[in-house]
């Protein structure tokens, strides 16, 4: 039986205006606003993809004092020319401390985390960069009645299949292996010369579109 599920998958950009310009250009639908992550000094939108699955917008909140700490999904590496883009994503699971020490990638710390009434535990790295040059994700354990991504409009979208593009693809599939996950993913060598990335090919009332690392690859 799968222990993780593909939770959530997550485009950074400088400003939420930026990232959500960006999805509902890709995808022909604007996402919905989320909230504020007070530890983090961060804020998102949200987009539902399924029962339990949903596309997250988040950038540093310009309103919110510093953290004290580097943010979670590199957003202090973004500059205001950085382009919207799909850099990582997040994997549920219902036992994060088990699921933590069995990855053979380090995921960072579980920590407490909340955003209104939303309680959760999520892998955090201390630099904030995610693993494996992005491609490994955070883990999350929500500790909330129902999921997320069940109360958001339904808006007919879909992800049919989360591509991972890494010179060391085995390594990627040791890590996916030892999540014990279960989810449409594939893994592949990226083109030559090429940095490690994504993309999620989602279903739209308009037809199959793909989000990723730069707009030239849509």
């Amino acid at each position: 039986m799968p222990r993780s599920f593909i939770d959530h998958i997550v485009v950074t950009a400088p400003t939420l205006a930026l990232g959500a310009t960006y999805v509902r250009d890709t995808l022909g639908v604007a996402p919905q606003p989320g909230g504020e992550h007070a530890r983090m000094g961060t804020h998102n939108l949200l987009l539902r993809l399924g029962d339990a699955l949903y596309l997250e917008v988040i950038a540093t909140n310009p309103h919110a004092p510093p953290p004290g700490r580097p943010r979670w999904f590199a957003l202090d590496a973004l500059d205001q020319d950085s382009a919207a883009a799909l850099t990582s994503w997040v994997v549920r699971t219902t036992d994060i401390q088990a699921r933590a020490a069995a990855c053979t990638e380090k995921l960072g710390n579980v920590e407490p985390m909340s955003r209104g009434a939303l309680n959760w535990q999520i892998t955090i790295p201390a630099d904030g960069l995610p693993p494996l040059n992005g491609l490994a994700p955070a883990l999350i354990e929500w500790q909330t009645d129902g999921h997320p991504a069940a109360r958001l409009a339904d808006h007919g979208l879909s992800l049919v299949r989360l591509e991972l593009f890494h010179a060391e693809p085995q390594r990627v599939a040791r890590m996916l292996s030892s999540l014990e996950l279960d989810g449409p993913l594939a893994v592949a060598l990226p083109p030559a010369g090429r940095a490690p990335f994504m993309v999620a090919h989602i279903n739209t009332p308009q037809g199959l579109r793909a989000l990723t690392v730069d707009h030239a690859a849509n």
